[in-house]
């Protein structure tokens, strides 16, 4: 293999850019010609593409975000998209192809790979943690320690005004955010999208723990847990406690960010077998870390199979937050 592009698609994640460096770095060492695509599919369909060598990636281990950009692209579900993706690929004489992303970015690659014969890998990186195939996807490490602050400093004031606080994190579907973030903070009790609320259980649970003295009693809401999100179950179940509340959402602010370590690290490495994978494997599948282990997985399998969250946690958070 001689050429290959990379890009990133989807919502951005912490620990992209080091993605994309590893992907750069790696293929020049084989001697093989990297191509970075601006904005996603939409920069493939556009054109929008820049040569890619070790120096255009130097000092963005460290940055979030994306330096390639990102966006969404309705034309690559359509029959006429794919064609014209496959043909600018062609054009430019680029023989393999990096997607870093999620579910969305998965999908476009495998119908990139089926409608041209492009060999794709890609990459899991998403805040979400919610794509079959591996343990963690780039970028949730950073979100949840992002959160976890948040939820640090906001404990200080729920304790000083002797007040239940409803924390919303991100998760539309999946709660892996919630879990870890409740957790990790201390949370007296944690919704996720998996378990159905009963809001009269949860109004009783938290006055318990209001009568056996405690000052204050956070609540990490995973924002698809119900409808209307945490305002909608706070303006409920605080009314059901009898106390003060107040709802916070944290919104985007857990996509930005510095990457920890972990996902600095965890990115290198996907993005080091994503072109190993690409030039002796031929590409047709997702690298993910299972474990210690690099593992491959179909592309069709990370949004075909379900990636269970470990119940356990939310069983051993009723001990936790006694």
């Amino acid at each position: 293999m001689k050429k290959i592009g990379v890009l990133t698609s989807g919502g951005d994640a912490p620990g992209m850019n080091a993605c994309v460096r590893a992907v750069v770095r790696c293929a020049t060492a084989r001697e093989i010609e990297v191509v970075g695509i601006r904005r996603g599919y939409r920069g493939l369909i556009d054109g929008d593409m820049i040569p890619l060598g070790p120096r255009s990636v130097a000092h963005i281990l460290e940055h979030g975000g994306t330096f390639l950009e990102s966006s969404r692209c309705e034309e690559m579900k359509t029959p006429e998209g794919l064609q014209i993706a496959v043909d600018k690929l062609n054009e430019e004489g680029i023989e393999g192809l990096v997607a870093i992303g999620g579910d969305g970015t998965f999908h476009g690659a495998a119908a990139l790979a089926k409608a041209g014969g492009i060999k794709v890998v890609g990459a899991p990186g998403t805040i979400d943690n919610d794509v079959f195939g591996t343990d963690y996807t780039i970028g949730f490490d950073t979100a949840v320690n992002t959160a976890v602050e948040s939820i640090d400093k906001i404990r200080d004031t729920a304790e000083s005004h002797d007040r239940l606080f409803f924390v919303e994190v991100m998760g539309r579907n999946r709660g892996f955010i919630a879990l870890a973030v409740g957790i990790a903070g201390g949370a007296d009790e944690i919704l996720v999208p998996e378990h159905n609320t009963d809001l009269q259980i949860l109004a009783d649970s938290l006055k318990k723990h209001f009568e056996v003295g405690k000052r204050s009693s956070l609540v990490v809401v995973a924002e698809g847990d119900a409808p209307g999100g945490a305002q909608a179950i706070a303006d409920k179940v605080g009314w059901l406690v009898g106390k003060d509340y107040r709802v916070v959402s944290l919104g985007h602010v857990q996509r930005g960010g510095s990457p920890t370590a972990n996902d600095r690290i965890l990115a290198s490495e996907l993005g080091a077998a994503a072109v190993t994978a690409l030039d002796g494997r031929g590409g047709g599948g997702m690298v993910g870390k299972i474990g210690s282990e690099i593992t491959h997985t179909p592309l069709e399998d990370t949004w075909t199979k379900h990636k269970e969250l470990d119940t356990r946690m939310l069983k051993m958070l009723q001990i936790l937050a006694l």
